[in-house]
């Protein structure tokens, strides 16, 4: 059996690009950093580093996607596509990039509190008769 997903959890470094191709197809584009740290053998000390991903957001989940912020802590599940582009100052130059395609957004962020404090207590009122 053979097996491409991706997993990532991440907090996004800005609001969702909404984006179409040429044929007027909509797609979100997020850019979805990670964090891990390693010890350094020779200091001792602990280094962080960051990864950023490029996240690509098709059909119904791409318009839930554009509704999404920079700083949005989010559940991605997708699989890695890599591809192909020419450079465009330099026709004779290709680029590769490698993004997910995303299959599953989970927003991490808590929900915001309400006005209404949640030990106060409902105040009776009188209904007209």
């Amino acid at each position: 059996m053979y097996r491409n997903n991706v997993s990532l959890i991440g907090f996004t470094g800005k609001d969702a690009e909404a984006r179409a191709t040429v044929n007027q197809k909509s797609y979100t584009v997020l850019s979805v950093a990670t964090q891990n740290s390693y010890k350094d053998k020779q200091s001792g000390e602990y280094v962080n580093r960051t990864e950023w991903h490029r996240i690509l957001v098709w059909g119904k989940l791409g318009e839930f996607a554009r509704t999404i912020q920079k700083g949005a802590h989010v559940a991605i599940e997708g699989e890695l596509v890599s591809r192909e582009f020419a450079d465009k100052k330099h026709s004779d130059v290709k680029h590769r990039i490698v993004e997910v395609r995303a299959t599953s957004i989970l927003k991490l962020d808590r929900a915001a509190k309400s006005e209404e404090a949640p030990d106060s207590e409902p105040v009776d009122e009188e209904v007209p008769a």
